[in-house]
């Protein structure tokens, strides 16, 4: 038996109707650090796409591990050739944890985190620990970069071995308040440099 709506078949047999459009995540580039300051992912230079190919774009991060205990992984972007990384940011910050031992559960809003119309750069992996087994990893979502309309959203998701043997839940959404096409996007730890690991930026289609 097939799901229609509004006279349309959506799934028959279980399987997508061939008409309904599917997304696909397209690979753009792969950035490895080792021991690296800032990885940059910059529209046009060494491969990458960052314009209106595509009207999402996702960032993946495989066991980043910091150079300092406790490090905060964060990013910025900016705009056609500037490269100040300074653009307004609002955003929200949520963290679910508890301790190895059992002894600590929390799940709170990190007020002390977030920005209100701020041009920090924005954290989104929290008090990494730096021990030869800790690491983080996850996800960020750039929505319609190269929009000349809307101001531009972000959603990340990350987990993180925390440095106080911590199992952390991260999550961080907000919006940089610029109508202005973003070309760039660079990451870098709050202290000491990014140790190793990997970010890949992905376009869905």
């Amino acid at each position: 038996m097939g799901l229609i709506s509004n006279g349309t078949t959506i799934f028959d047999a279980g399987a997508l109707d061939s008409g309904i459009a599917k997304g696909a995540m397209t690979f753009i580039k792969k950035l490895t650090a080792s021991s690296s300051a800032t990885l940059s992912f910059v529209n046009g230079a060494s491969s990458v796409v960052l314009d209106g190919t595509y009207k999402e774009y996702m960032f993946t991060f495989k066991d980043i591990h910091p150079e300092t205990d406790s490090a905060d992984l964060t990013f910025q972007v900016d705009t056609g050739t500037n490269t100040n990384y300074n653009q307004a940011i609002t955003s929200t910050v949520f963290r679910a944890e508890i301790k190895e031992d059992d002894s600590d559960q929390k799940l709170v809003y990190d007020t002390n985190l977030d920005q209100a119309e701020g041009n920090a750069f924005q954290q989104i992996q929290h008090d990494i620990g730096n021990d030869a087994d800790q690491s983080a990893s996850g996800t960020l979502t750039l929505f319609n970069p190269a929009s000349a309309t809307f101001t531009k959203h972000f959603m990340a998701r990350n987990h993180i071995y925390y440095g106080g043997d911590y199992t952390l839940d991260f999550l961080v959404a907000g919006y940089f308040n610029t109508t202005t096409a973003l070309t760039r996007v660079q990451f870098k730890m709050s202290t000491g440099n990014i140790d190793s690991g990997d970010i890949c930026l992905y376009g869905i289609s």
